[in-house]
């Protein structure tokens, strides 16, 4: 195929045009920096960039991810945020929303949520072409924002408090980025990073051809590729895409966390360039996207929360630091780019997909199948968090006597078309009744500048994302490296292995739903989309899974009422801390407090670090910051009453003075009123 026309210069009238535009769709003024005659300066593309908080119910909520029962969020680590980047083409007014945010997935729920709420906002400026939004695929934040019954199954249902958190989240973060475009440039840039990630599923990987192993010497997708966004001369952030699950921390954590790749955007935004969430104002925002990540793991020893080290937070910072040392090394040298943006979308059956012998292994026509969890998903990766204890991976045949509780019989015409998958939930059939697990799947195509963005909605082994990315690839004419499988995109429908892989039955190929020509149906589907975009024409959109938020349920008991401990009022200190503290040590204050739930405090704070700076209080750190945590505990459920325990890891570079700790919560009482309230804790000094 050709390649993409050189990109045309712009002219002051085109911006001009497109930002009139902006201001009647949106119902605001044109962006501020864009000069009254129209001038965009050196700017090739308008630019905008936005974070917002994301974080849901920070106690007594299951956790997604690891789909374990036991883990129940009780407080945060560090708080989820939603990153945003809205890029515009000033010569034919063409847009992109692109959007990452720590969470384990993006269901087609919150998609759903995000687009109406975009299109109350803006009209058809936004829609579903033309908005791509992912996770960053953390295992350590509450769940249950999800329609299909799967994915809430461990969270005891739909928690609507932590669906609106992660929906008014993104639709903030892409409403500040809207509101920020400027005129700006775009560089790309690549680099390898060899020590952040291994292949956890080496068994399966190695059943791959010699061609496709062979672009994986170590068995890993060492790729990084970085996108450097500037307004004008200032530098406004960059999209950093590497494979490695977000799995350094592991099933016994209870705090919520953005794991490693969140503590790489913290870092850049927080401590290299200044930036203070709490201000709510522009600032350098880093994104930190996964890509074919389904096979590639962190923990280099190859069991849960080990390697580097045997510590899982420190694991997460050494992981996420390494991704963000070379993020920033390609950033420096990364090259202006030309080119315009554009996206294609399309609405697929993926229980229902004729695939042609071009695409698949046997050159002969297979069809993919309704969906089937596989015994070997029970047994979870063993290398980032084993699921339900006497499952294995590689099961081929269910094993009666662990399973019979569990099994439900599957037809076996459809045994067959899964085969070898040991069948274990037909969870395609019983989404008929009710939904389960999704059977229409959004596969998108989005364009920036030179790179191309495939947006699969689940979790692609490296060499099926390699598969996908050479289809597309071909199709457009351009070279491989400027096609990225943008995991973890749109909605989530488990895993993506190539048919050798579903064929040993590990954990990946057990959660591929639709059978062993899953991949193939994407390659052959994705080449439509590619051919579409290629060609500059539309493509039926198809039928759009429907609006499943009135058939959800809820078995998680909410909060009944707050009571303080006997002698002591809302925000009293339970626990002091000491008159004194050196660099390097903890200082832990405990306080009364309220059920988190009565007020998530989305865009706020339950702690604050302050320091007494001329006499005035100044904040200096709070919930979000990786040297605090704030911990929820239960003391008694009959009298409901709590406390919350803040602790201050007091870092090297802290400096000297008097310091405190203020504690800011929310309490119900019997008749549902809540009321928030805050506590102080006694002065102490830092030296």
């Amino acid at each position: 195929m050709p390649p993409p026309t050189p990109r045309r210069s712009r002219s002051r009238l085109a911006v001009l045009a497109l930002v009139a535009a902006l201001g009647a769709a949106s119902f605001t003024a044109p962006p501020p920096a864009v000069a009254a005659n129209g001038a965009a300066g050196d700017g090739d593309y308008l630019v905008g960039r936005g974070i917002a908080d994301v974080t849901g119910e920070a106690a007594e909520t299951g956790m997604m991810g690891y789909s374990s029962f036991d883990q129940k969020t009780s407080g945060i680590h560090q708080r989820q945020r939603s990153r945003a980047f809205v890029v515009a083409d000033p010569s034919n007014g063409k847009r992109v929303a692109y959007v990452n945010a720590d969470l384990a997935m993006i269901f087609q729920s919150v998609r759903q949520g995000v687009l109406s709420r975009l299109k109350e906002r803006y009209g058809s400026l936004y829609g579903e072409e033309n908005v791509l939004l992912s996770a960053t695929h953390t295992h350590s934040g509450p769940g249950g924002y999800s329609h299909d019954v799967a994915y809430n199954l461990s969270v005891l249902g739909f928690q609507s408090a932590t669906y609106r958190a992660v929906v008014d989240g993104i639709v903030e973060s892409v409403a500040k980025a809207h509101d920020d475009l400027r005129p700006g440039t775009i560089s790309l840039g690549t680099g390898t990073l060899n020590n952040a990630s291994v292949n956890r599923s080496r068994t399966a990987f190695d059943r791959n051809p010699a061609a496709d192993r062979a672009a994986f010497p170590g068995g890993i997708d060492p790729a990084m590729t970085v996108l450097r966004f500037r307004q004008g001369a200032k530098e406004a952030g960059a999209i950093s895409w590497f494979a490695t699950h977000n799995t350094s921390i592991t099933n016994k954590n209870t705090l919520i966390s953005p794991d490693n790749k969140g503590y790489a955007s913290y870092s850049w935004e927080h401590d290299l360039e200044g930036v203070r969430y709490l201000d709510d104002t522009p600032g350098f925002v880093a994104a930190f996207p996964n890509t074919n990540a389904g096979d590639m793991s962190p923990n280099l020893n190859l069991k849960p929360g080990s390697g580097p080290t045997e510590d899982e937070f420190e694991n997460t910072r050494v992981i996420g630091e390494r991704q963000l040392d070379k993020a920033r090394e390609i950033y420096q040298g990364a090259r202006p780019v030309s080119g315009g943006v554009d996206s294609r979308l399309t609405y697929v059956d993926m229980e229902n997909v004729t695939v042609n012998g071009a695409y698949t292994p046997d050159g002969q026509e297979h069809r993919t199948c309704p969906a089937v969890v596989g015994a070997s998903t029970l047994a979870g990766s063993v290398e980032d968090g084993p699921a339900i204890p006497g499952f294995e991976e590689g099961m081929r045949t269910p094993v009666a006597s662990i399973i019979e509780a569990l099994q439900i019989d599957t037809p076996p015409w459809l045994a067959t078309c899964q085969y070898p998958k040991a069948s274990l939930v037909p969870t395609g059939l019983l989404s008929n009744v009710h939904p389960v697990t999704p059977k229409i799947l959004p596969l998108q195509i989005m364009k920036i500048g030179e790179l191309y963005l495939v947006a699969g909605p689940g979790e692609f082994t490296i060499t099926a994302g390699l598969r996908v990315r050479r289809t597309v690839a071909e199709q457009l004419g351009v070279p491989l490296d400027r096609v990225l499988l943008q995991g973890y995109a749109n909605s989530y429908s488990q895993y993506v292995t190539t048919p050798e892989e579903y064929d040993s039955q590990q954990y990946e190929g057990g959660s591929t739903l639709y059978g062993r020509y899953t991949l193939p149906a994407y390659q052959q589907e994705y080449a439509r989309v590619s051919a579409s975009l290629r060609e500059g024409t539309a493509l039926d959109m198809g039928t759009a899974p429907p609006d499943e938020s009135g058939r959800q349920f809820n078995f998680q008991t909410g909060v009944v009422y707050d009571n303080p401990p006997p002698g002591s009022a809302f925000g009293a200190v339970l626990t002091p801390p000491d008159p004194s503290y050196t660099r390097g040590r903890t200082a832990t204050v405990e306080f009364a407090t309220g059920h988190p739930k009565n007020n998530l405090r989305r865009g706020g704070t339950f702690l604050e670090v302050q320091r007494l700076v001329d006499g005035a209080w100044v904040r200096v750190l709070d919930d979000g910051d990786w040297q605090t945590r704030y911990r929820w505990t239960r003391l008694n459920g009959l009298t409901g009453t709590s406390k919350a325990t803040i602790t201050w890891d007091i870092g090297p570079g802290t400096a000297p003075g008097t310091y405190r700790v203020v504690h800011h919560g929310d309490t119900k009482n019997l008749f549902g009123k809540i009321t928030p309230f805050t506590g102080t804790s006694p002065t102490f000094t830092v030296s």
